[in-house]
């Protein structure tokens, strides 16, 4: 699945864009920056309420394609701009992490 599949969600907004033809190749949930810095895959969607800068630098450290932060959380401006010039897309929805790691599922077929 592109990227761009994700970016389409009505149920999500998209606050960095990213590359929107980059490849994903899965969904990982969690919200321990310690198990995703070694488990979170290259050009995965990482679904998780942690908005902090320490958020990016693990997605940047693991390659993540794209964070979607789940619950309403969203990162502050100066994290957001780091995003656009690392690559890493960035979207926020007010659904469950479940939820909406489902509807990324469903969408693309991961």
């Amino acid at each position: 699945m592109k990227l761009q599949t994700i970016l389409e969600l009505p149920q999500c907004r998209v606050l960095v864009k990213g590359d929107p033809s980059r490849e994903i190749s899965r969904i990982f949930c969690c919200d321990l920056l310690s198990i995703a810095m070694g488990k979170a895959p290259s050009d995965g969607v990482w679904v998780t309420v942690m908005g902090n800068k320490n958020t990016l630098a693990v997605a940047s450290l693991t390659d993540t394609a794209c964070i979607v932060l789940a619950e309403g959380v969203s990162l502050d401006e100066d994290t957001l701009a780091k995003a656009e010039e690392e690559g890493i897309a960035i979207l926020a929805t007010d659904l469950p992490i479940f939820d909406i790691a489902l509807e990324i599922h469903e969408a693309g077929d991961l």
